[in-house]
């Protein structure tokens, strides 16, 4: 196996043949009926219920993506509500992911300078090696906040580096609201989330990040429902992965998302989540597949690759 994060995923995006990577946020209330019912799952208020039924549900989603996608995103925030038991369960679905041959993002945004930066890249890039605790591992990336600038950013990036790991760098999020901060233009004309997008890039071409793909270990979160943003940034930034939000339920479209593919048809991750993770929910799937979730969740992820290899073309 590759020792160097960029070199892994380039190689799991060309053996997937497509850049969509789906994305974990359970919502308990969101979960398929079957695991609601079942009388070990049944009772929101219990969190071992809670715990029990969100984990049954990942890990059974795990193991019907795989075979179709290059990597996971999942997203801490909805385990961390679970307080440590559901610390427990992301760690055991890192583990569950990485045993499936997924490259696994964790999406925890952390953020911060110095010595705490280096603390939460620890935490949550560097295997533990505590006793009782060797066979706990991380994710192979984890995206950041980095409004702190470079300061904010090299620490992530240095513990990447020495572990073979990754970081993703929030530069221009997906949401409405969005532009009204990070499209805020200096003197000089040039908008908040691309004066971040330097500082980003800056440190990603260092020659000590760059794998022998090409690509470097340090990429940049660029919501797909800004493709104004796309095409320069691509272009001026050619050896950065950019994860990319937004397609599906945010409303941004496989054309969209693929203009961040460079030429070989690398160097993008497009997200889905609650597009795929609640396909039961959409009629096209419930008329197809009944209550088989399972079928909906797979089929929704083969309709999701086609959508972007169509716009590849």
């Amino acid at each position: 196996m590759a020792n160097h994060f960029a070199d892994r995923l380039s190689e799991a995006v060309k053996t997937k043949n497509t850049p969509l990577i789906v994305g974990l946020d359970p919502v308990y209330g969101r979960l398929p009926e079957q695991i609601r019912t079942n009388p070990n799952m049944n009772d929101e208020t219990d969190i071992g219920a809670s715990v029990d039924a969100v984990f049954d549900f990942c890990t059974r989603t795990l193991k019907v993506v795989a075979p179709l996608v290059g990597a996971v995103k999942i997203n801490i925030a909805y385990f961390e509500r679970y307080l440590w038991e559901g610390l427990e369960i992301y760690y055991a679905l890192v583990s569950e992911a990485e045993a499936l041959g997924l490259e696994v993002i964790g999406d925890v945004k952390r953020g911060d300078i110095g010595h705490t930066a280096t603390a939460y890249a620890q935490a949550h890039l560097q295997n533990p090696e505590f006793v009782d605790m060797e066979g706990t591992i991380t994710p192979d990336a984890i995206t950041v906040n980095g409004f702190a600038g470079a300061d904010g950013i090299v620490p992530f990036a240095d513990v990447a580096n020495e572990q073979g790991k990754g970081v993703f760098v929030w530069v221009r999020a997906s949401n409405p609201s969005a532009a009204a901060i990070q499209d805020f233009t200096d003197a000089s004309g040039v908008k908040m989330y691309e004066k971040l997008a330097e500082a980003v890039g800056e440190i990603a071409n260092q020659d000590e990040r760059i794998g022998t793909c090409g690509y470097s270990n340090i990429g940049m979160v660029v919501g797909g429902t800004s493709p104004e943003a796309t095409t320069a940034l691509r272009q001026k930034y050619p050896k950065c992965w950019f994860l990319v939000p937004g397609f599906g339920s945010q409303g941004a479209t496989a054309a969209d998302c693929v203009r961040f593919c460079n030429d070989d048809g690398l160097g993008a991750l497009v997200n889905a989540s609650r597009s795929i993770l609640y396909a039961f929910d959409r009629p096209e799937y419930k008329e197809q597949f009944g209550d088989n979730w399972e079928e909906c969740i797979e089929q929704a992820t083969i309709d999701a690759k086609m959508k972007l290899a169509n716009a590849q073309e």
